[in-house]
């Protein structure tokens, strides 16, 4: 049985979770959330995380997965989440690096590579869907090693401002 929800008043100091961070990132996280959430009740429970981590070939324990839930004192609903995203940036969203930790989370086992198949088949499933034509013309410009895996560090620095 889902927890019951109360509805509550908004309160008027001018401080709303959603000016935290752009249109583009609220719809972005937004998405994560639809896609994480495998049983659509609203919540983010530990069974999902563990379907999640499993599809990005990340599997863990459940200790793993009910440390991720202790973070947070309430059930982990979208507004949660937005807010736990909120304070771990200290107010302050870079879109560099948000941009930075959602492509490190393709990484593989193996940190600072990414399996080119799986991210092929993020990319074509998710969000803003690529055709297959798209993803190969940005395979071009991506940067392999000998395995065949690709080099997230290049990949993260081609999308991200340089520090001066």
């Amino acid at each position: 049985m889902a927890p019951q929800k109360k509805k509550k008043v908004a309160k008027k100091s001018g401080s709303n979770i959603f000016d935290n961070f752009t249109q583009k990132q609220v719809a972005e996280f937004k998405e994560g959330f639809r896609v994480m959430d495998k049983d659509k009740d609203g919540f983010l429970g530990k069974e999902d995380l563990k379907a999640t981590f499993a599809e990005l070939g990340r599997p863990g324990t459940d200790d793993d997965f009910q440390q991720m839930l202790s973070d947070s004192p309430n059930p982990i609903t979208f507004t949660t989440l937005l807010n736990m995203f909120a304070q771990k940036s200290s107010g302050e969203v870079d879109e560099d690096e948000v941009v930075a930790a959602a492509f490190r989370s393709f990484e593989s086992a193996t940190p600072g590579k990414i399996d080119p198949d799986q991210f092929r088949s993020m990319l074509m499933a998710f969000g803003n869907k690529f055709t297959n034509e798209e993803v190969d013309e940005v395979f071009t410009i991506m940067e392999m090693d000998d395995a065949g895996l690709i080099n997230s560090n290049h990949l993260v620095g081609l999308l991200v401002a340089k520090e001066s």
